[in-house]
């Protein structure tokens, strides 16, 4: 398992809340191997992967359960949008019927409620994947600091699961976001999609957890697999 590590400053203008899924966007696609023209996109959300991708393709197919991200994505000839949830175990059914030769995934798999059943199923469509994964140390300080545990799959529990149904590399990269005051950063989470829209504190709490938090960072921890 290869473990790396980055730090980034989150200065106190707000041009942009999803400031780390970029640069997991970013990573993901560095791990892709050549130029697949036929791509699908689990959990494209509002088009980060299809904004960045820097080769020419025949197709790509996005699939969000929210119509509103949906609604903003790109579009063009090339690129189909579907509205579909990846816990619906219907929509790789209906996935099924297209043939891909890439399968992507930035910052959604996370929020699986089954996250093995997601990987046999994205087997079953017999192209290489590379998939970036929000793992157990995310927020780690936060979550001590609230007495909560943590959401998220551990990287160990990924590790093994993915080893079951794919030939793929594993990396670990932890990242950290300073920010200038605990009130931005309480800020950055509820307006970046970084906590899945789980409000897990009390107004009451989340005062203490602000009065106590010891650091000007969050912790985020992703996991990268790649065939």
């Amino acid at each position: 398992m290869k473990v790396s590590s980055e730090f980034s400053k989150y200065a106190n203008h707000y041009d942009s809340y999803n400031f780390i899924q970029n640069k997991v966007a970013n990573k993901l696609l560095s791990l892709v191997k050549g130029k697949p023209q036929y791509i699908l996109d689990l959990g494209c959300g509002n088009g980060a992967l299809a904004n960045k991708i820097a080769w020419k393709y025949k197709k790509l197919i996005g699939v969000d359960f929210a119509p509103g991200m949906l609604e903003i994505h790109p579009k063009s000839k090339n690129i189909e949008c579907i509205y579909g949830n990846f816990n619906d175990m219907t929509l790789f059914e209906n996935l099924s019927m297209y043939s891909y030769d890439y399968i992507l995934s930035s910052s959604a798999l996370q929020w699986a409620e089954d996250i093995e059943r997601v990987f046999s199923e994205i087997k079953k469509l017999h192209a290489p994947i590379s998939l970036a994964i929000f793992t157990s140390k995310t927020f780690s300080s936060l979550y001590k600091t609230a007495g909560l545990e943590a959401l998220l799959i551990s990287k160990e529990q990924l590790d093994a699961l993915q080893r079951r149904y794919f030939k793929a590399n594993f990396e670990v990269v932890t990242y950290k976001m300073e920010f200038d005051s605990v009130r931005d950063m309480f800020r950055y989470i509820k307006r970046s999609g970084v906590s899945g829209s789980r409000n897990v504190l009390s107004y009451k709490e989340m005062k203490r957890v602000m009065k106590e938090y010891p650091h000007n960072y969050l912790e985020f921890e992703v996991a990268f697999i790649s065939s």
